[in-house]
């Protein structure tokens, strides 16, 4: 789990020092995708339920499971990168909103909050804790912050599938749930709207969009639950 958590932050960070007006999420897609032939590591999204790209590139109104195309993309824009891969039999997850060249003071705030509501909610994944400790914490910033929290979209377990129990909502009270344990591993990704919370679905059938069209952020990490606490397997030094 952590050779795939670091690979796949290894490839967010290749994507990250492409992405600038001009360039198109799809050149972004077969970046992703070239670098898992290199690896001889499998795409995790390519194929999954029919998901026909690498990458999900979700822009600016787009909250998750954007597809990749063909349009460049703009100064002052955002780009989430959902990205996954499977090495010997283990998945790793992970998700980064990215500014295009200079963004306004407002969607830098969204992106700052809803990277701290990520990290609220690690720091939350204690051992004996309870799962909804992290979805409270989550939902805590957030609408602190003046955003709205997704609700039809939620975090989960992750290991030698993708997606496993448990689900992991991004609100709720504290202290309910399964309890944390050490051994656990669990992909947490807060998405956070600008606006209204709710989710409009693409005729694509995947790319998930807000209803007012205001912006919306996404962050994700895989992080597994260890006797000293959390540790954050999607990053490089891991």
């Amino acid at each position: 789990m952590r050779r795939s958590g670091r690979m796949v932050a290894e490839v967010l960070m290749l994507l990250r020092d492409k992405i600038k007006p001009g360039v198109t999420s799809l050149e972004l897609d077969r970046i992703a995708h070239n670098q898992c032939r290199k690896w001889n590591v499998t795409p995790a999204f390519k194929g999954y339920g029919g998901f026909p790209y690498t990458i999900c590139a979700s822009r600016n109104e787009q909250i998750v499971h954007g597809f990749p195309n063909t349009i460049p993309l703009a100064e002052g824009d955002i780009l989430s990168i959902d990205f996954g891969l499977i090495s010997e039999g283990f998945y790793g997850d992970h998700a980064i909103t990215f500014p295009v060249g200079e963004v306004d003071s407002e969607t830098q705030r969204l992106l700052d909050v809803t990277r701290q509501s990520l990290q609220q909610g690690i720091e939350a994944a204690q051992p004996d804790g309870f799962l909804s400790d992290i979805s409270h914490a989550v939902q805590i910033c957030v609408e602190n912050a003046g955003y709205s929290v997704v609700r039809e979209f939620v975090g989960h377990g992750i290991g030698r599938q993708l997606h496993e129990d448990p689900q992991i909502p991004n609100y709720g009270s504290p202290g309910t749930g399964p309890r944390l344990r050490p051994g656990m591993t669990l992909a947490i990704e807060p998405m956070v709207n600008v606006g209204k919370p709710g989710v409009s679905i693409l005729d694509d059938g995947w790319t998930a969009v807000t209803v007012d069209g205001k912006r919306s952020a996404h962050f994700e990490h895989t992080v597994a639950i260890t006797e000293n606490g959390p540790e954050i397997l999607s990053r490089i030094d891991s």
